[in-house]
Order: structure tokens, then C-alpha cells, then sequence
């Protein structure tokens, strides 16, 4: 899953030469500017004590305090990975190419400050407002440049030709105040002083900040988590010796819903549940791979799962939930029997989203089911046609979602994190998202990608399904 959060306040603090190459803009402020900034710049003014040295960097901070509650809420994963995500402006001006940035957490701290004037730095900070000598009102910084803690240090990728946005795990640093108690006073992005002190010049590379009108352009701290449920009583297999020992475990979720809400069941809390497996109801329980009955437990509110495994080549069973005395529900399971092909299985798809709504409030978080099945399927209903068609389930389904006018990636697909793998239960593969991260007004496209086993890699389906994101529109 993803999370976005977005900055609290940004600036960019510099120590250039003003219009008439005589003054430093050290008071200089630009934190209400759409536009952060980092450069270096050699050799534009000479003395006797040499040729001289110019450097722009970029403050950022985020509140921890509500990537904290989310954590305590269970709205984030406490082993998310946090990425801190600039996107490129163009300009006009020159372009560098060929270096890193770096990122350190800032020790103090600092304002955003009024300016906007990054053209001849007129916007002084009058105190108020962090500039290149001043953290905040009338504090100055102890070092020029702004003040930053030694470790972590994290470096980015090459910017190769310029135009790339800057997308670095900053999840060391975010632990630091997350876990050990350090202070936030967020991030400084900077050239290297390996870069910065070389004799050329890195001018400039642009960021939108904040206050853009880009809504996906702004900065963002991207948490990403891979929060994947796989519910198995949809693709439930019997044991076999076809299958690797430790994937003959079937994962089974209980769902303990009253007056419509999940709810804890009050003599198990958080505690174990017990799951039999039954070939017919009132019988003997089945003699289980691992354990009879098996042993499950607690997920989150109301929810609890159990893995279960079992010999067998009967086409149903009956699962059956309970602790104590007490049984708290039997469900069904269609039992499938794996087998061996003389020839890599070939099938297209066709995909339906089963839960669309249309058009989805930007203060909601939304879920979307995907019913998939083979092409030119055709069930047998010369005797009778099931009510609800079984759908089929993958392990290795992700993602992607762009913004239609403008073919603008707004997630893709995460084959690191794993951040846009679909979960899936009996209804179908779906994910959860956050529907805050979209602009409102604006329509979105999701796609989907398979992973191929023969070729190692994921293959785009067939398959594009278009909603709009409102707020107020009318």
C-alpha cells in the first residue's frame, strides 16, 4: 500500500551573488516561492582571494506527528520504507548534468519564511524566516548553510541528463525520529561538498514546492508497504507431492462483523481460534498436514486467519471456526487438485472491476474488486448455473494508475517494495487506496500487470478502468 504525506513548509536558502555581483543574498528568503531550488556556481566574481563560490540548497520538513498516529491507528505499517519525492521543473536556464544530491536531517530549528523573489533576492527576511545565515527569527545558524546532523547521510541516484526527479529512501532518517528520539527538523537537500567545492558550476536544477499549482507535482514523503492479504479459500489446493512442502498451507481469514463494523469476538480477543476441517457437516474432523485442529489467531479488529492443510481428493469442505464449546462459523471450501501439464499453461483474460463506483470523494479511502476469468469461458449449465460465477486469484497482480488528460503516472507498478501488489479473497483480487493522493475533478486510469512465469517479468493485461475522483464539484 501508499500513503502520501505532505510537507509542512520548504525553502530554499542561498548565499548567490545579488544583481551587481557585490552582495551575497545571505538575508534572502524564498520559502512562499512554487519553485526550491539547488545550484552551485563557480567563478562568477574574481578577487585576490580567488575566484568565487555559490550555493543554493533546499530545506523540507513533514510531520512526523502524523505518520506517528497513523502508525498507532494501524493506518501505516510500522515497516513501511519512506521515500522522499521532488519532481523536476523545467526552465529556461542551464542545466546540469552528471551529479547526486544529498540528503541530511537538519539539527534546529527553522522557519519557512514570506519570500519569493528568486530572481534578484529582494525578499528579506527581516527576522523572520530561514535564510542562509538565519534558522528563524533571530537565531543564526552555527554553520552558515544551515546546521545538519553527520549520519544518516543518504545520497541519490545520478541525474544523469537533468530532467529526472529525485526519488530517495529516506527511511534511515525517518527512523531516527520515528524510534531514537531524535528531534524533527526535517530535511536539507544539497549538492555534495565534493560537487559544490569542484571548480564549474552545477546550475540550476529545479524543484515545484509546496505552494505549486501542480497538485502531483508537489513534494511529497511517500510511505510504501507491501500490505498484501492473500485469503486462499478462493484458490484453496489439496496437499500434494506437485507442490514445495511449505506452499501447501492454505491461509484462511474470519471476518467477525456486528451492526456492520469489525468487531473483536469477546472470548477470544486476541487470542487463538480453532480451525477443523470437515468433509461433511457432523462428522469427524479430518486429519490435518501440521496440526488437528489447526491453530489460528488474531489480525486486526475482527479479523482473524488460520493456516490450514489437508490430503485429500474430495471437491468440497467445510471449515469450521471455534474455541472452547463454542462454534462461531462454518464456511465452505472448493477444493482444487494441482496437477502437472505437458505444455506451460496459455490463457487471456478479461477483467471487470465489480465494485465500481464511478466517481470517489478525495476524503475516502476505497476499495477496488477485480473479477477475472479465463476468455471464452463457457460454464456447463445443462444442469444448473451457479449463482456467482468463481473468480480467479493471483499472487503477482500489481497496479499502476495514471491521470487520463494528462498521461501523467501518478503510481506505478513496485516490483521492489512491493507496495502495489493486489490482495484477494473470495471476492476477487482488490487493493485499498487512499483516494486523498488523487486531484479532485479529474478523471484516473487503473492498469494491470501479471507476472509471467515463463518470462520473468510482469506483462501489462489487456485491461484499463477509468474513475473520477470529486469534491464539491457542482
Amino acid at each position: 500500500m501508499i500513503k502520501r504525506y505532505k510537507p509542512t513548509k520548504d525553502n530554499t536558502i542561498t548565499n548567490a551573488f545579488g544583481e551587481n555581483l557585490s552582495t551575497r543574498a545571505t538575508g534572502s528568503n524564498m520559502g512562499l516561492s512554487d519553485i526550491i531550488e539547488v545550484f552551485s556556481i563557480y567563478g562568477q566574481v574574481s578577487s585576490s582571494a580567488g575566484f568565487s563560490s555559490e550555493e543554493a540548497r533546499i530545506l523540507i520538513e513533514f510531520d512526523m506527528d502524523e505518520v506517528q498516529a497513523d502508525i498507532a491507528d494501524g493506518v501505516l505499517d510500522p515497516d513501511a520504507k519512506f521515500f522522499l519525492r521532488l519532481f523536476n521543473a523545467e526552465h529556461g536556464r542551464t542545466l546540469p548534468r552528471n551529479y547526486n544530491l544529498e540528503i541530511q536531517s537538519i539539527n534546529g530549528a527553522w522557519q519557512e519564511g514570506l519570500g519569493l523573489d528568486m530572481e534578484d533576492y529582494s525578499d528579506l527576511t527581516y527576522g523572520y524566516g530561514s535564510s542562509w545565515v538565519s534558522s528563524q527569527d533571530s537565531d543564526t545558524w552555527v554553520t552558515e548553510g544551515g546546521d545538519f546532523h553527520a549520519s544518516p547521510t543518504t545520497t541519490s541516484d545520478l541525474f544523469e541528463i537533468g530532467t529526472e526527479d529525485l526519488e530517495i529512501d529516506v527511511t534511515n532518517h525517518v527512523t531516527e525520529w520515528l524510534e531514537n528520539g531524535r528531534d524533527n527538523h526535517g530535511l536539507a537537500i544539497k549538492l555534495p561538498s565534493t560537487l559544490s567545492s569542484q571548480q564549474r558550476s552545477f546550475y540550476t536544477k529545479m524543484f515545484f514546492a509546496r505552494g505549486s499549482q501542480h497538485f502531483h507535482k508537489r513534494p511529497v514523503l511517500e510511505a510504501r508497504w507491501n500490505s498484501q492479504i492473500t485469503d486462499q479459500r478462493v484458490s484453496f489446493f489439496a496437499s500434494s507431492s506437485l507442490a514445495p512442502a511449505d506452499d501447501n498451507l492454505n491461509t484462511l481469514y474470519l471476518y467477525n462483523y456486528h451492526r456492520g463494523a469489525l468487531a473483536d469476538i469477546p472470548a477470544i480477543g486476541q487470542g487463538e481460534i480453532y480451525v477443523g476441517l470437515y468433509d461433511t457437516i457432523g462428522g469427524d474432523a479430518l486429519e490435518q498436514c501440521v496440526d488437528t485442529p489447526a491453530t489460528g489467531g488474531w489480525v486486526s479488529t475482527g479479523i482473524y486467519t488460520a493456516s490450514v492443510c489437508l490430503e485429500t481428493t474430495g471437491s468440497e469442505l467445510y471449515d469450521v471456526w471455534w474455541s472452547g464449546s463454542v462454534q462461531y462459523h462454518t464456511g465452505t471450501i472448493e477444493v482444487e487438485q494441482p496437477e502437472a501439464l505437458t505444455t506451460p499453461p496459455t490463457s487471456d483474460l478479461v477483467i471487470s472491476c465489480t465494485n465500481d463506483q464511478g466517481a470517489y470523494r478525495n476524503n475516502q479511502t476505497s476499495r477496488f474488486y477485480f473479477f477475472i476469468r479465463e476468455k471464452d469461458w463457457s460454464p456447463n449449465i445443462y444442469v444448473s448455473s451457479p449463482p456467482r460465477p468463481k473468480t480467479k486469484v493471483f499472487d503477482n497482480l500489481m497496479f499502476k494508475i495514471s491521470k487520463v488528460i494528462t498521461d501523467e503516472v501518478i503510481f506505478d507498478y513496485d516490483t521492489t517494495n512491493l507496495s502495489t501488489t493486489l490482495s484477494y479473497d473470495s471476492n476477487g483480487n482488490y487493493f485499498d487506496l487512499d483516494i486523498s493522493m488523487l486531484e479532485p475533478n479529474y478523471v484516473y486510469e487503473i492498469e494491470l500487470a501479471l507476472f509471467n512465469v515463463m518470462t520473468k517479468s510482469y506483462q501489462v493485461l489487456p485491461f484499463k478502468h477509468r474513475f473520477r475522483v470529486v469534491n464539491n464539484e457542482y
